[in-house]
């Protein structure tokens, strides 16, 4: 498995219809997820909007009947499949009426990953960016620029710590500090979603 699981508190928030926090902070992670599935599998944007609110209903009406049993299946296992059966759905809908206009959609759906690992995979790793996006947007306006700098270009743009204390006119260890501060504060804003809804 890549990446942390869904937590199975936060799975039984969900279940509360009354839990809007939860309901709000779930979609802002996984919203992104399907939405790009559906970009990456050829839809076009309003199409691949479309079919992201079809996944968050049928989500939303079947929550309660998720098992959280791992043996059973992941929650991204699950929610891939959701979406996975809705794009099937759509991508047959718009096949074109003549009989073999429908070529390049089975050559779509042949391209949909149809198992749990895969699954796993293809979540997880676009799971980890939306959570580092999501908490990078909470964390921001708690830096001043000069260390929200200092983090972004060694921590995801790559640069070397020489190289963006030369730019910024600071030292290396004046770097390094920005940097492990923003990450602290990465990490606890994750950890805080992840562990939020705990019993």
């Amino acid at each position: 498995m890549i990446g942390p699981e869904t937590r199975h508190s936060l799975l039984v928030q969900l279940q509360n219809s009354s839990q809007h926090e939860s309901w709000q902070e779930f979609i802002e992670i996984y919203e992104p997820l399907v939405y790009q599935l559906a970009r990456k599998k050829g839809l076009q944007h309003t199409d691949a909007l479309d079919l992201t609110q079809e996944v968050f209903l049928a989500v939303s009406r079947s929550i309660e009947r998720f098992d959280p049993d791992q043996s059973k299946g992941s929650f991204r296992g699950w929610l891939f499949k959701i979406a996975r059966n809705l794009m099937i759905n759509f991508l047959t809908r718009q096949k074109e009426p003549q009989g073999s206009g429908d070529t390049g959609i089975h050559a779509m759906l042949s391209d949909l990953p149809v198992s749990d690992t895969e699954a796993e995979t293809l979540f997880g790793v676009e799971y980890q960016r939306e959570l580092f996006r999501w908490a990078a947007q909470r964390v921001r306006q708690d830096f001043q620029e000069e260390t929200w700098r200092a983090f972004w270009m060694t921590g995801v743009e790559g640069e070397t710590i020489k190289d963006v204390a030369k730019m910024l006119g600071k030292t290396t260890g004046a770097i390094r500090i920005a940097r492990c501060r923003v990450i602290v504060r990465l990490k606890q804003e994750i950890s805080r979603f992840e562990e939020s809804n705990l019993d």
